[in-house]
């Protein structure tokens, strides 16, 4: 009978081991699958010198049937859908998305707790060494492998301490390299493999994730770090300052992340909305891209964690356009008085209701807001504010959202200023689709590019368009 790990960290160093040819590459990033991953990734990414952080998985539990996975989502802002499940079980579009609204409140919580203010790496090009205490059924890891193409890394290698002998062989299939120190068999369960099998607590993963972080700073930037690496489309990337900032508005203050690249053309304000935070790795993700273009970026929180917490009970405040908007004509005028900042026309991202504040916003700061663009948003929130606007406004949907399609229509009727509806081919509510989400970053870039120079603005009663695919179509409202 194979011999049992004392505990995670022995299975760590056992399985690091294993691992020996990924030692000392700089394209080699370790990712744990959270809480028991963790303590096993930290002796694996100690003894081979590489990075590492975490990549949450969360499983999609049909209604009435939890135990039942219709689909699962991801770090990285990744939605896997088995469209099969949901259809044979009746499933509707409104319940797949409270679900995932559910699962994806507990997934930023758990990362806002594990990593910080470290936004989330970029993969593409990178062997990541995927890293988890040990394989049963292997559904969870499957989910995170799947999830993990989305973000294009070059090679993806799952390791283990302990598997079971025929899942350690389904993954040679589904992975680019499988590792498993120990195959025993019969196995029963992973537990039993070892003598302390005691739960992993969050705050043992924030500790270790905090202890890798010191001791391989160059990964993983946080709050301080001198430089950000920005931009996920080839060559020729520059580096961009970002600072946390303390914003004052609606007279609170607000935590945010304050990024302007050399010559920059102007700032970009993003507003979240429904439960998200300047931690949206979707959000993070458009901003790095508009960066890459030579626009300035602040990704605020609207609420105060004593906000936030009261929110994810009653989900109110993030309905609260009143509130939110408040808050971000705040973070307008607090940006005409920072030096790097100042004299740079504003333009706003909304996402979900907070496009409704960010027009609402730009309503009461005409002079201010130069362009607003809203992924996903809901623009019909901000009500008898629509015809005040008048920034010309860009509106991303996804092909497949159709109730949001519907009200962006109904908003843009009541829109004076230049408008355009652009509908995002292939894509649902999060733009989580192939290539869905670096459209909508390359179309608000170009919007914003655009706009945001002063002399480039168009006339005010410029016709309005729908496009879809980026055609335009005739008959918009």
């Amino acid at each position: 009978m194979p011999a049992r790990f004392r505990d995670r960290i022995e299975a760590g160093q056992q399985l690091a081991r294993e691992l020996a040819e990924y030692a000392n590459r700089p394209d080699v990033l370790v990712l744990a699958l959270p809480r028991g991953g963790v303590p096993v990734a930290f002796e694996v990414a100690r003894a081979l010198g590489a990075p590492l952080d975490v990549f949450v998985v969360r499983k999609l539990g049909l209604p009435r049937h939890e135990e039942l996975a219709m689909g699962a989502i991801a770090s990285g802002g990744v939605r896997l859908l088995n469209r099969d499940v949901i259809e044979t079980y009746g499933v509707s579009r409104i319940e797949v998305e409270r679900v995932t609204a559910a699962e994806r409140a507990e997934l930023e919580r758990r990362e806002r707790h594990y990593r910080g203010d470290r936004p989330f790496p970029d993969l593409s090009g990178r062997t990541v060494i995927l890293v988890d205490d040990g394989l049963a059924t292997g559904a969870t890891m499957r989910a995170a492998v799947e999830a993990l193409r989305l973000e294009r890394p070059a090679r993806i290698v799952v390791a283990v301490p302990v598997s079971a002998p025929e899942t350690c062989d389904a993954f040679r299939d589904i992975a680019d390299d499988i590792v498993c120190a120990s195959t025993p068999e019969p196995f029963y369960a992973v537990g039993l493999w070892y003598e302390d099998f005691s739960q992993t607590t969050d705050e043992e993963v924030h500790d270790l994730l905090t202890r890798a972080a010191r001791e391989h700073p160059s990964a993983t930037p946080g709050q301080g770090a001198p430089a950000a690496r920005v931009g996920r489309e080839g060559a020729g990337e520059r580096t961009v300052q970002e600072r946390t900032v303390q914003v004052a508005a609606g007279g609170v203050t607000l935590e945010g992340n304050l990024a302007v690249p050399e010559g920059a053309r102007g700032v970009v304000l993003f507003a979240h909305g429904s439960g998200s935070s300047r931690h949206s790795p979707r959000n993070r993700f458009v901003a790095e891209v508009l960066q890459k273009g030579g626009l300035a970026t602040l990704l605020v929180d609207l609420l105060t964690p004593e906000e936030e917490a009261v929110d994810a009970r009653t989900r109110r405040l993030r309905f609260d356009i009143g509130l939110l908007a408040g808050r971000l004509v705040g973070a307008i005028d607090w940006l005409a008085g920072q030096p790097e900042s100042r004299g740079l026309a504003v333009g706003l991202f909304g996402a979900s209701t907070g496009g409704g504040a960010a027009l609402v916003a730009a309503a009461e700061r005409p002079q201010a807001v130069a362009a607003v663009v809203s992924r996903g948003g809901r623009p019909d929130l901000a009500g008898d504010a629509l015809p005040l606007v008048r920034a010309p406004t860009l509106l991303l949907v996804g092909e497949y959202d159709e109730p949001v399609i519907e009200l962006n229509e109904r908003a843009m009727a009541r829109l004076r200023a230049p408008v355009k509806l652009e509908i995002v081919p292939w894509a649902t509510h999060l733009f989580e689709e192939p290539g869905a989400l670096e459209k909508v970053a390359r179309l608000a870039r170009d919007w914003f590019s655009g706009h945001l120079a002063p002399a480039a603005r168009p006339p005010a009663g410029a016709h309005d368009q729908r496009t879809a695919g980026g055609a335009d179509a005739a008959g918009a409202p």
